[in-house]
């Protein structure tokens, strides 16, 4: 499984209405059915830059439907946002692989 991480530092003057869409847009990008879940976090690190940093993790069901995400549907997807926001935001996408998982188990 992979990880397409997007991160994304928006400034103060548009936070609440990027929040707003950024809600509405993670289930497009999981309707494309290249991905299984998608979890949004806060950074809790203060920026130099200043305003609010946030991540988006989409977990890819592989590498296949990762790369079909990029053909198909990321650029569509992506230039909503950046028609919206683009001078308001910095963002930078990255890649991980799962390694392994651990889950702690209290019984």
């Amino acid at each position: 499984m992979v990880i397409y991480n997007v991160t994304v530092n928006i400034d103060d003057s548009i936070h609440q209405e990027w929040l707003i869409w950024i809600k509405e847009h993670i289930p497009q990008v999981l309707g494309t059915g290249k991905f299984e879940k998608a979890t949004l976090t806060k950074v809790l690190v203060e920026e130099e830059l200043g305003g609010h940093t946030y991540s988006v993790q989409y977990r890819s069901y592989s590498r296949e439907a990762l790369e079909a995400y990029y053909k198909e549907d990321a650029e569509r997807l992506k230039a909503e946002g950046l028609k919206k926001f683009a001078d308001k935001m910095l963002s930078f996408r990255t890649e991980l692989q799962i390694v392994d998982e651990y889950t702690v188990n209290f019984k």
